[in-house]
């Protein structure tokens, strides 16, 4: 999808809207896994795990694999030619540059409001429940997936980033089918879980994640920028995002592009998106403030996360959110020049980037926040083994 042109390809030689474009491999290998049942289910999971060729040595499958998975199968290992082996070993070697307490309060929290800010989106979020009740759940999984997906080698064929995508993939086909089973309104509201939507989830961890780093003072270079944008540009292979919108796109420039033609074609945020919004800021604020060794109180991280979702979105759409103006008081500014000079000497020879790279992969596990969320722990267990059972094996 180019500057001048907001349509999609997917699955079709005439151009689509965005909105009405789905992911036609996903939702035909739901169908095929319900129909199906365990013989499909376990060509998935082991064409996921070694690939096509693994098929061949597959105990307990008579005829020939089933199409779909086959199908999806070819895509997923049909990946953009930008993408070497040496950058999926190394991972995303600039978010993992970020340390883990600002990659969470700004890559997950802005990532998944600039999600949610579509009203499409959100109204099908809050089918799922109301937002206090899911936001805990959404921000955990979120960062779960986010940080399988950019540590070294996890994209990697079988690797636990890259069964995580494909799973998220199969999951929002599910969502998909089942919204459109209970009488969505596709005419007035376009697909469930669109390219668009898609597109959405793929630039708030690149183009919103980044803004929102700046924000603090953790801006990426020019270089890095191009890597980042290589390293998600296979993960919007994973995830089914069609090649014409994410395909030409190698900096923040061109993703704001994509992002500007997203927005135009999107409503304003409603009171479903203003409720989700701050659900999920409650939700990190309460897990942030309560983790071991916290120093901030909960109002006080609140108030935080506002000032950076303000500095990623500015004030207009932040007020659209509504995401509250930041108090005169604000430490942004002191914030930003820790954070600018501590990246600076970061940087500043390989060895100390290297470095910086060790204690992101050592820092917070993601169960950390699990743990202080309502419910965590077993109930969230318990909450994982009901997804595993309803969820299409991957």
């Amino acid at each position: 999808m180019t500057a001048h042109d907001t349509r999609s390809t997917v699955g079709t030689d005439r151009p689509v809207s965005p909105r009405t474009a789905g992911d036609p491999l996903a939702d035909a290998v739901v169908e095929e896994l319900d129909r199906l049942g365990t013989p499909a289910r376990q060509a998935l999971d082991t064409g996921l795990r070694h690939g096509l060729t693994g098929l061949d040595s597959l105990d307990g499958l008579d005829e020939a694999p089933p199409d779909a998975v086959v199908a999806l199968l070819e895509h997923l290992e049909n990946g953009p030619s930008r993408v070497d082996p040496l950058m999926l070993h190394r991972g995303d070697v600039v978010s993992l540059s970020v340390p883990p307490l600002w990659f969470g309060l700004c890559s997950i929290t802005s990532a998944l409001a600039y999600t949610s800010a579509s009203p499409d989106a959100a109204r099908l979020l809050t089918l799922a429940g109301r937002p206090a009740d899911t936001a805990s759940r959404r921000l955990v999984e979120t960062g779960v997936w986010a940080r399988q997906t950019i540590r070294p080698g996890g994209l990697l064929r079988g690797g636990p980033g890259y069964l995580a995508t494909v799973r998220m993939r199969l999951l929002l086909a599910r969502m998909r089918t089942s919204a459109l089973e209970c009488g969505w309104d596709s005419a007035a509201w376009g697909l469930p879980i669109s390219q668009a939507d898609l597109a959405r989830t793929w630039l708030g961890f690149t183009l919103v994640s980044f803004e929102a780093l700046a924000a603090v003072g953790i801006a990426a270079s020019r270089a890095e920028e191009r890597y980042l944008y290589g390293y998600w540009s296979y993960v919007a292979h994973l995830l089914g995002l069609d090649q014409s919108v994410h395909g030409e796109v190698a900096d923040h420039s061109g993703a704001r592009r994509v992002r500007d033609l997203l927005d135009s074609g999107t409503a304003a945020p409603d009171e479903n998106v203003r409720a989700l919004t701050s659900a999920m800021v409650d939700a990190q604020a309460r897990a942030m403030a309560g983790a071991p060794g916290a120093v901030l109180s909960e109002e006080q991280v609140r108030a935080l996360i506002h000032s950076v979702l303000r500095g990623a979105f500015g004030d207009e759409p932040g007020e659209r959110l509504g995401i509250p103006a930041p108090a005169p008081t604000d430490l942004m500014p002191l914030i930003g020049k820790l954070n600018r000079e501590a990246r600076h000497w970061q940087n500043f020879s390989p060895a100390s980037a290297q470095a910086a790279r060790r204690r992101a992969l050592q820092g917070p596990a993601p169960e950390l926040i699990a743990a202080v969320v309502p419910g965590g722990g077993a109930a969230r267990r318990r909450r994982a083994e009901s997804d595993r059972r309803a969820a299409p094996a991957a």
